[in-house]
């Protein structure tokens, strides 16, 4: 079943509520309205996600491509117990939530979804293996740059230097080598897209856009981790 306006009211509430108690008692709710249109659009994405690297993880299942409700508070300040968003991605690996691997991916919130590639959070040691590659020009390196010139529907996301520290790079480089993190992503408050049957092949179609830049960032990742991305 697709996503409804009841996913986004349950999405609110639970986080509004932040209660176990609260969401045991609606738990059929988030299997019926949040849970199921999550496994439903990992297996109509599964095929896609493959066309772009063929040994990510696609079981349509949670921890494994999709997030969990419930956050990890033990290292966060931050208590509250549920999360607003959900999201699935497809990446290689046996961690869902690792770091090494970039992954692709779509998410949903009461106020918007998105979907796009990259990383959560980039290891300082990736971030300085892209640069690398940028600047020494490699074959993957301007294909994903120009990749990204030639469309406008994705923005390069992340952390940025407060200041440029590539100020003699042309600017399409400067938009890359001044991040400290890296995603690729686009957003949308398309109600109607969300809610339609039409949503994973909108999203499949855009995703395949992202192929060259896909490539570099797992190439980067390979390069970086060797054989643990591999397996």
């Amino acid at each position: 079943m697709p996503f409804s306006e009841k996913t986004l009211d349950f999405l609110f509430e639970n986080r509004l509520q932040d209660s176990k108690d609260w969401f045991d008692q609606h738990k059929k709710q988030y299997q019926q309205y949040v849970l199921e249109p999550l496994e439903e659009l990992v297996t109509q994405l599964a095929d896609t996600a493959l066309m772009l690297d063929p040994l990510v993880v696609t079981e349509a299942k949670v921890g494994k491509t999709i997030s969990r409700i419930r956050r990890d508070t033990r290292f966060s300040k931050d208590k509250r117990i549920y999360r607003e968003h959900m999201w699935i991605i497809f990446k290689r690996g046996p961690r869902m939530y690792g770091t090494d691997a970039p992954g692709i991916y779509f998410e949903i919130s009461p106020d918007n979804f998105g979907y796009g590639a990259g990383f959560y959070s980039a290891s300082t040691e990736y971030m300085d293996a892209l640069r690398r590659s940028i600047l020494a020009g490699s074959p993957e390196a301007v294909e994903a740059v120009d990749c990204y010139e030639a469309q406008s529907l994705y923005q390069l996301d992340g952390e940025r230097y407060k200041r440029p520290h590539y100020p003699d790079q042309p600017a399409k480089l400067q938009k890359w080598l001044d991040l400290r993190n890296i995603s690729v992503s686009t957003e949308s408050t398309d109600a109607e897209l969300l809610f339609s049957d039409h949503l994973a092949q909108k999203v499949a179609q855009d995703l395949l856009l992202l192929k060259p830049i896909y490539r570099f960032l797992l190439k980067t990742a390979v390069s970086v981790y060797g054989g643990n991305l591999m397996e």
